[in-house]
């Protein structure tokens, strides 16, 4: 029996001419008009449109909502199509499980079903959500990210040691994938703590001569506390050049003195579409990569077009397995202005500035967990670690208390917590509890060693 092979499917070797990479992306975008990207766009969405139309998913969402194949005759038309977001996807898997109808898969039969590639979401928002590929839009994924640290100026022969995980979630594979598809890094694989301990993961990065780090920000800052504790010195022992991952609202300084004064590059994107945007040479915000990605970004609460809001994306490369058209990511951003350095085509975005769907609403005024942390770095009694826990009263007030690990040897905690009270309401207009606790206590509930992601907040309201 016969049947498609994962590099026998469509024309994977020729992907590098239609999202080129390096040099070529410079060649093939400095200098381009709005009017010819947005011809780009326009018929790579209208390839990706007749596909949707195949899939059981978008025939009930869009029939929910009137719409009909021939309302949708470019992108000119896309608003008229209905955002969604993780919690339909959820639905559609547990009415036809395990992996729901959104993928499309039945429009092939066993014999001409394409290469399929199955992970999962993290479940840092609740259940993990299966994430589906085909060939094609595997290695488009995987070429986007390779795009992004070349772009942020990734060495020849580099060697790349990546912290993110493994097992059923994306992260991890992807990120190797990308690296070894479209760079020449040597890549060291070494996962989170629970895959690799942190004290190993130094010591190979001294074994190895690792100059560059990939991964989220909060465990790469543990990671250089780490060598210190087991007398490795970041910027002597180990010399990194650079550091790319998701930053966020991170305090930028502090992370690059952890390791020896590393250049630091953010990027943004989530385990549906892959890399989204990314930080440039200029460090001037995060360019979007629009002839793969079309990003919406719409107000949280009426969805309209705005300057700061939701991103809202729509993967014009992924007409395989599961297409994705205005998948609401609920992580807002702000649109920064047109002109770039860079003279490219393509619009920048300000970088991951919280989830909407876990922002606290305190006293009429939104409080994203994850800004909390770059506050905090301001105070030298601060350890790297903290937890927002909110809780409602029995006349309906709600607070929040933020937990973190302090150092020893310094204030007490009483004076620590009073001090960081008062920054903490200088910078967000609320008052917010502060309880310091000792090193390392948080790490069981964050999971800031062995996560991708540590939990920042713990909700309790509504909970007895």
């Amino acid at each position: 029996m016969s049947y498609p092979l994962y590099f026998e499917t469509g024309a994977i070797g020729e992907l590098t001419q239609e999202y080129p990479l390096g040099d070529a992306l410079l060649t093939r975008f400095r200098g381009m008009s709005s009017d010819e990207l947005r011809a780009l766009q326009n018929s790579r969405f209208l390839r990706l449109m007749e596909r949707a139309w195949q899939v059981p998913f978008y025939q009930r969402l869009w029939g929910a909502a009137g719409v009909e194949a021939g309302d949708i005759r470019g992108l000119d038309d896309i608003e008229k199509l209905p955002i969604y977001s993780k919690s339909d996807l959820m639905a559609s898997v547990a009415a036809y499980p395990p992996i729901g109808d959104f993928h499309g898969l039945d429009a092939y039969t066993p014999e001409t079903r394409p290469s399929l590639i199955l992970h999962t979401t993290s479940g840092t928002t609740g259940t993990p959500q299966p994430l589906l590929w085909g060939p094609k839009s595997r290695e488009v994924q995987n070429l986007l990210l390779g795009r992004v640290y070349r772009f942020q100026g990734l060495k020849a022969g580099a060697t790349i040691q990546s912290c993110y995980g493994h097992g059923m979630i994306n992260g991890g594979h992807y990120v190797r994938e990308a690296v070894l598809h479209y760079t020449n890094a040597m890549f060291l694989s070494a996962g989170t703590g629970v895959e690799t301990r942190s004290a190993q993961q130094v010591a190979l990065m001294k074994t190895f001569g690792v100059n560059v780090l990939v991964g989220f920000a909060d465990y790469i800052k543990r990671l250089a506390e780490v060598a210190k504790e087991v007398g490795i010195e970041p910027g002597r022992d180990i010399r990194i050049d650079m550091i790319s991952g998701h930053l966020g609202m991170e305090q930028r300084d502090v992370l690059s003195a952890a390791w020896g004064g590393a250049e630091l590059f953010d990027w943004y994107g989530v385990g549906d579409t892959g890399a989204i945007a990314a930080e440039g040479p200029d460090h001037d915000g995060l360019y979007l990569w629009e002839d793969a990605q079309y990003v919406e970004v719409l107000d949280v609460d009426t969805h309209t077009p705005a300057q700061r809001g939701n991103m809202v994306v729509t993967c014009l490369f992924k007409d395989d397995v599961y297409p994705i058209i205005r998948f609401n990511t609920c992580d807002v951003t702000e649109v920064l202005p047109l002109s770039n350095s860079l003279d490219l085509p393509f619009r920048r975005i300000s970088g991951f500035a919280g989830r909407s769907d876990n922002m606290v609403k305190l006293r009429g005024i939104n409080i994203y967990p994850q800004g909390i942390g770059p506050i905090l770095e301001q105070d030298p009694a601060y350890g790297g670690d903290y937890l927002c826990v909110v809780e409602r009263d029995a006349s309906g007030r709600d607070d929040m208390t933020v937990y973190l690990d302090t150092r020893s040897g310094g204030d007490s905690q009483e004076v620590i917590a009073a001090r960081l009270r008062s920054l903490l309401k200088q910078r967000l207009g609320v008052e917010l509890q502060v309880a310091p606790v000792a090193m390392g206590s948080l790490a069981p509930q964050t999971g800031i060693d062995n996560r991708q992601k540590p939990i920042r907040l713990i909700d309790r309201r509504g909970k007895a």
